[in-house]
This record gives C-alpha cells, structure tokens and sequence, in this order.
C-alpha cells in the first residue's frame, strides 16, 4: 500500500487540477477580486451584503478597481405553519441576489447571475427571540450568498487568468 501512494500523487499531478488560489495573494485570481468594487447595495440586507463581499473580496486598501459588482437583492420573509390559534409557529426567510460583474474599462458585462439562500425559523412566544432570530438568519443567508458570489467570480477570472 505504501508503494502505491507515490504513484497515486504522480498521477493526481498528471490530471490537470490546480488550485483555484495558487499563487496566494498574488495569484491571478487573488489580484482580481481584490480589484472588484461593490458599490453600496440597498437596504439592511443591503449593507450586511456590501460588508460580507467586502470581507470575502478582500478589498479593503485594494489598489485601482478593474472591475464593478452590481448587486441586487430580494429579501422575503413569510409566514408558514399556522398554529390551532391561528398564529404563525414557522417563518422562511429567503435571500437572493442578481449580481454583475462589470468591466470598467470596456463596460462590458462577463457575469450576469443569480444566487440565494433561505432559513427556516421557529416562532418563538417572546417576539424579541423571534426578531433576533430573523436577524440572525439574515446574517448568516447574507455570508452564505456572498460566499457563492466570491465562488462564481473567482472560477470566472481563473477562466480569464487562463486565457
């Protein structure tokens, strides 16, 4: 079994995959969502989302933006499961956003996509646990549709990079 695995890594090497970041923070991929911009983005929603792909894109200090992602969101809470008193006992909260990736320098759209999520939340009798539920998964529904976004564009500019 031993004898195998040197074989096994020659011929993982030998497939063609890469990783997405080689090259760290100075890999094609890493440089290139670092130059997106998120302009602001409407709403509560809006700035958590702002923020969360600001995190991801690590484009704090970043140095001369190449690219503009446009972000528009849907956030939609609903009542489901109504209790014997005729009280809502479960909520769904979805999140979903339409984004663009914008060349600056020609205009030219390259992504035009969509991503979202969504929660369940259990109503609780105290409507402050509640809320804070609501607010928690929309917290946790903003980091996980950036994360897809993040995905998307970084598997575009490594298609770009390799061109």
């Amino acid at each position: 079994m031993k004898r195998l695995a040197p074989l096994a890594l020659l011929l993982l090497s030998a497939c063609g995959l890469e990783p997405m970041y080689a090259g760290a923070g100075n890999g094609a991929v890493a440089r290139g969502l670092a130059a997106v911009a998120v302009p602001p983005i409407e709403g509560k929603a809006g700035w958590l989302m702002r923020n969360a792909l600001a995190d991801r894109l690590h484009t704090a200090g970043a140095a001369e933006a190449r690219y503009r992602l446009d972000v528009r969101l849907d956030d939609r809470l609903e009542g489901l499961g109504l209790l014997a008193n005729d009280t809502i006992g479960r909520e769904r909260r979805t999140l979903r956003a339409r984004y663009q990736l914008v060349d600056l320098a020609t205009g030219a759209i390259l992504v035009d996509a969509t991503a979202g999520s969504d929660a369940g939340i259990d109503v609780a009798s105290s409507e402050y646990a509640t809320v804070a539920a609501e607010q928690t998964a929309l917290e946790n529904l903003t980091r996980s549709v950036a994360d897809r976004i993040v995905t998307r564009l970084a598997l575009h500019l490594r298609g770009a990079a390799g061109q």
